[in-house]
Parts: structure tokens; C-alpha cells; sequence
């Protein structure tokens, strides 16, 4: 390994030249404009992973948006891993909050600003430039079997994911999966995440008349949609922030008091939490610490507003629509249709007179937690260590990456969540980085994870 860990600390620098090449590219999912340059990232992936000579890369088509494979099967009787990531990257807005433009990369204080650099493509790069650094320095042998793909829709739900992996099941057969795509729980503390949330996202529409209507001829007469919409907003969650929606917490699988002591000594400051936020205070469910809520209770959460005149000044209407979109994240053992079914019956339960009001299940995603007893968990966790210098930490995520419980359900294979970002890197958000330190100790990580696994059974 001394060869391996010479060449990356030996190639830092270019590594980081050719990911800001890569970050340039704005494969934004989300928007239609933006598909021929999702295609031009896969295609520019696709091209550095033939930098390493696999025995195949391969643009994979979908319905959507393209993924890349890659697989290296050179080592019999040794496991093969199969590693996932994204690049498809999240749109922009705010534009004006961005200190430098989103798609020029730039170098600050030792990290790396731009759009999709911690989420997901300087994760995906951690990977393909250790497996260089074997393949560079071992006469082109890698300690184990090696499988890559890097799909092209996860920002929008991953909606094509599930018929990729069928159509491609024998392709992406493998004994452990990696995914790089989650946070440390803080600098310097290398963390394996065992569990996420899951999703159900949803718009209610509210119409009332058929356009907008004079205020002042209509206004205490008809319904206004926009109020009705306000009302059935405030109706979703209680005054102490627990969602009001019946039957909602029915399936909650409730924390053992060993899960709640290994959480509590992981040392969360929800003053340095909320600092990094912006937020004034803490605030949620009842009974429950800040990690608790975020990384194993259910939330729901309004992601946008929209109704009425809109523009500077007044204007003095009713607005014949308004609309809302809904976040709820789930936890085990909830299920996303079931959600769908109770959300909208209380929705429409609480439905004002007067107006129209529609219920739109936009995408779901399952929770997921990892089976922590399984030995490649410990063989992570020692990897992390080797090139963190630190001991390795379970940690889960609020977040949600629907790909971790497919391929769990569908291979029933152990998922390893090894990330290297860190909690306020702005992911999503306006001023997205990555940390250049943890893109070169990450990168070092990976290639610590293919030799630890390379001690385990596998079918070659």
C-alpha cells in the first residue's frame, strides 16, 4: 500500500485540476435545458474511467438521463464491490447568493466551491482516482473485483433507477456496495452512515375561480385559494412541530436505549449546528435531541409556496390558484404509498369549502438502515481509520438516496455509506464545497477499503 498512498499524495494537485474539469459541467437533472449537458458529464466520466483501462466502460441509456459503468475483474476468488454515485447535480437558485458563478469552480481557503463538488462528483472522484492509483502502481492490478456506476437521476428520485438495475442485474452482480455519497459527522471524524431517511414528496393545488379575480368585486364572497391553501398548510404539523396527520407515526420503529446512548455520546453543539444554519433556535418533536429528530424521527416540511400576484407593488386580485410543496421524511419501518394514502385523505379531510383541492404523490423513497454486525463493516471502519488517523464513528442522515435501498432490497447485499463531506458544505444549497483535505484523505480511504476488503470471502 506504501506505493498506492506515494502516487496520490505524488498526484494531489491534478487531482483536483481534473475534478474542477468535471464540476464545470452544469448536468443540472431537474431541468430539461440541461440534458444534453448530463449527457456530456457521463460522457466526460466516461473518459476518465478508461484513463485506468476496465474491461468495459459503458454509457448506459434510460428513459431519463444516462448513468456510466465501469468494471475491473481481474482478482478470482477475491470480492467484488460495486461502488455507486451520482453525477446529476441540483439546480442553482438563489444565483445571486453564490460568491463565485456555480459552474467556474474556485479554490478558498482549501476547499472547492461549485455545484455538485461534495454532492456527488468530488465523491465519485474519490473513487475512480484511487482505483488509478492501484492500477498505476500495481501492474495494473487492483486487490479485488470492481464494479462502478454512476447513475444520472438521483437528484430527481432516481426514477429510472429501479428498471436499470433490473435490466443490467447479471452487470451489477457484486458481494458489497459503496456508496459515496453522505457526510462525516464532523471535521477530522471519520463516519460510516447506517442509516437515512426516506421520502414522500408531494403538491397540493388549490383553484378557486376560473382566472384571477378583482379583490374589491369578490373579495368576503368567494373563496380565496390562497387562504384556503394557508389554512390546510397550518393544519399538517402541531404547535410543538409533530405532524398532525393521523396515523402518520404508526409504523415509527422506536429507538432502543442503546441507540440513544451511542447518538447522545457522539457529542452533537447545537449551538455550532444552528451557527452553521443561521437558524435562531432548535426546534421539533418533543422528547427527542436534535440528532434523534433528524436522523430517526419523521418530518414534514412546506418546500414552497405559490399563489397570487407575486412582483413588486400590489396588485389587488384573488388568485384563481395556489399551490404547495410538501416534503415528508421517513424513517423504518414507514412506507412511502402508505403515506401517500394518508396525507391526501387528511388533506382532503380538512379541505376548505369553496375550492377545489388536489393531491399530487410527486416520489417516494424507502429508509434504510445497515445491517452494523455484518463483518464488512468492520473492515470499513478500519479502512477510515488507516487514512483518518481517528477512529470510525456510526452516524446516520436526515437525507435520502433512494439507490441504497434498492439495491439493499433488490441484492439483499451489505451497503456501505462511506462519505466525505461534511454537514455545512451546502449541498443543494447556494456556496456548495468540498473540503480539499477530505477529497485527498477520502481518496486514500477508498483505496484503504479495497485492500481491508480483499481479506474477505468473495465470488470473484
Amino acid at each position: 500500500m506504501r506505493e498506492v498512498m506515494a502516487y496520490i499524495d505524488a498526484h494531489r494537485d491534478r487531482f483536483v485540476r481534473e475534478l474542477i474539469e468535471w464540476v464545470k459541467i452544469p448536468s443540472i437533472s431537474d431541468l430539461p435545458e440541461h440534458a444534453p449537458d448530463v449527457l456530456r458529464s457521463a460522457q466526460h466520466l466516461a473518459g476518465e474511467f478508461k484513463r485506468w483501462a476496465p474491461d468495459q466502460v459503458r454509457i448506459l441509456p434510460t428513459e431519463g438521463h444516462p448513468a456510466v459503468y465501469a468494471e475491473w475483474l481481474h482478482a478470482p476468488g477475491k470480492p467484488t464491490l460495486l461502488v455507486y454515485g451520482h453525477h446529476d447535480v441540483q439546480p442553482v437558485d438563489p444565483l445571486n447568493e453564490w460568491l463565485s458563478p456555480p459552474f467556474e469552480p474556485e479554490i478558498r481557503d482549501g476547499q472547492l466551491y461549485g455545484r455538485g463538488t461534495v454532492d456527488d462528483k468530488g465523491q465519485v472522484f474519490v473513487h475512480a482516482k484511487a482505483i488509478e492509483a492501484f492500477v498505476q502502481t500495481g501492474a495494473h492490478r487492483l486487490p479485488i473485483n470492481l464494479k462502478i456506476i454512476v447513475e444520472g437521476e438521483e437528484e430527481i428520485a432516481s426514477c429510472n433507477l429501479g428498471q436499470l438495475l433490473i435490466d443490467h442485474a447479471k452487470l451489477l452482480e457484486a458481494d458489497y456496495v459503496c456508496v459515496s455519497d453522505t457526510a462525516m459527522f464532523g471535521r477530522g471524524t471519520p463516519s460510516l452512515c447506517v442509516g437515512l431517511r426516506g421520502l414522500a414528496y408531494f403538491e397540493i393545488t388549490v383553484r378557486g375561480p376560473r382566472s384571477d379575480v378583482h379583490s374589491g368585486s369578490f373579495g368576503g364572497a368567494i373563496a380565496n385559494p390562497a387562504n384556503a391553501l394557508a389554512r390546510v398548510v397550518a393544519s399538517l404539523q402541531n404547535e410543538d412541530g409533530s405532524v398532525a396527520i393521523p396515523g402518520f407515526y404508526d409504523r415509527v420503529r422506536a429507538l432502543t436505549s442503546e441507540e440513544r446512548k451511542q447518538i447522545a455520546a457522539l457529542g452533537h453543539d447545537d449551538a455550532e449546528w444552528l451557527a452553521a444554519s443561521g437558524a435562531p433556535l432548535a426546534f421539533g418533536e418533543p422528547g427527542y435531541s436534535t440528532l434523534e429528530r433528524l436522523w430517526t424521527r419523521p418530518s414534514l416540511d412546506v418546500c414552497g409556496l405559490t399563489g397570487g400576484f407575486q412582483g413588486p407593488g400590489s396588485k389587488t386580485i384573488i388568485p384563481a390558484v395556489a399551490s404547495a410543496k410538501v416534503s415528508c421524511r421517513l424513517v423504518p419501518d414507514q412506507v412511502p404509498s402508505e403515506i401517500a394514502r394518508l396525507f391526501e385523505a387528511y388533506v382532503q379531510s380538512i379541505a376548505p369549502r369553496g375550492v377545489q383541492v388536489e393531491v399530487t404523490f410527486v416520489s417516494g423513497a424507502h429508509p434504510y438502515l445497515a445491517p452494523t454486525t455484518h463483518p464488512v463493516f468492520a473492515k470499513a471502519q478500519r479502512a477510515f481509520s488507516r487514512a483518518f488517523g481517528k477512529p470510525t464513528v456510526f452516524i446516520r442522515e436526515g437525507g435520502t438516496i433512494p439507490f441504497v435501498r434498492t439495491i439493499a432490497d433488490m441484492t439483499g447485499k451489505p451497503c456501505l455509506l462511506m462519505g466525505f463531506g461534511l454537514p455545512d458544505e451546502n449541498a443543494h444549497a447556494p456556496n456548495e464545497r468540498l473540503m480539499l483535505e477530505n477529497f485527498h484523505l477520502g481518496t486514500k480511504s477508498a483505496a484503504y477499503l479495497y485492500d481491508e476488503l480483499a481479506t474477505l470471502d468473495g465470488g470473484g
